[in-house]
């Protein structure tokens, strides 16, 4: 049993895409992070140390993002979950990649993905 630690419209910005002008000029993109996480270690201790430093484990999932441009939303929030799992105090992760600027010919408000992983199966 885990408890439930979400971070949600982290805004990052991007250079993914299949198209040039994605890659070349870039554009937002808005993650949410659900983590699978037994807190009751840290309530008891009252110590960071025992929990997901969820300010550094942002800056990483940041990190990713701005970097190493991809083709598709799906390999970058294969890519985002790898990171959420390398905390070794999440057990599981659930991540939306928002794409709000994607290259559509219509009106619309967001486009996204939600990927939900377990430790041992990225």
């Amino acid at each position: 049993m885990s408890d439930e630690l979400s971070v949600t419209g982290i805004e990052c910005w991007g250079h993914h895409g299949v198209f040039p002008e994605e890659r070349r000029d870039g554009q937002t993109f808005v993650l949410d992070l659900c983590l699978g996480v037994d807190t009751a270690p840290a309530a008891a201790s009252d110590d960071l140390q025992d929990t997901v430093d969820y300010g550094s484990l942002v800056a990483a999932v940041k990190a990713a993002v701005e970097t190493d441009p991809v083709d598709l939303i799906e390999t970058l929030a294969e890519r985002i979950a790898g990171v959420c799992l390398r905390q070794s105090r999440v057990e599981w992760c659930r991540v939306t990649v928002h794409k709000p600027d994607a290259p559509i010919d219509a009106t619309f408000s967001d486009v996204t993905l939600t990927i939900t992983r377990t430790r041992g199966t990225t």
